[in-house]
Parts: C-alpha cells; structure tokens; sequence
C-alpha cells in the first residue's frame, strides 16, 4: 500500500494537485519517554512531480515539515487523462512513489 494519497483536478489549462503522504518525519530532537535516548532523525528530504515524463515540482524539504505532511500546488498544460507520478526520498533511502490520472 502505497504512502501517498493524491488528488489531480484539471480546470482550463491548470491542474489543482493535493496530496497526503504518510511519514513520521522525525526532527532527531526529540527523546522517547521510555527509553530516555533521542529518536533518530527520519524526514523526507526531496519531492517530485511529473507530468507525462516531464517534472513540474521540485521540493526540497527537511525536519521542520510536520509528521504526514500535506501538499498542494498548481501548474499549467495539464488535461483531464493524462498521468501524474508523485515520488518523495527521505533521509534513510526509503522512497515511495504514485503515479495517478488527472479528473
């Protein structure tokens, strides 16, 4: 099961993408109650968007983003059909991506 949720909606000649990714994006300051020792540092470092093949969002992100982070954003040439593919890396290697069709 994938982390990502996403929702792409095309108006005229922009696409409205939302997304949810589920991920702790850990800070590495915190302390876990129980065992007193700090919680390792796990966030998501880069995020991607691409259009049919082409990359329309690049984010970087770091530890201050909160813990299942939202996303939303706008770009221009999509059309109700074509095919988006969210993918995001953290900081431990792990990655996810969707690929999803545009209402």
């Amino acid at each position: 099961m994938s982390s990502i949720k996403v929702r792409a909606k095309a108006q005229d000649d922009l696409v409205t993408v939302k997304c949810l990714i589920k991920h702790p994006m850990e800070t590495g300051q915190r302390t876990d109650s129980a065992t007193g020792e700090k919680i390792p540092a796990h966030y998501i470092q880069e995020v991607l968007c691409d259009h049919d093949g082409t990359r329309v969002l690049t984010a970087a992100w770091g530890p201050s983003i909160s813990q299942n982070p939202y996303l939303s954003f706008i770009f221009s040439g999509g059309k109700t059909g074509d095919t988006i593919t969210i993918s995001w890396t953290d900081n431990k290697g792990e990655s996810d991506s969707l690929e999803a069709t545009i209402d």
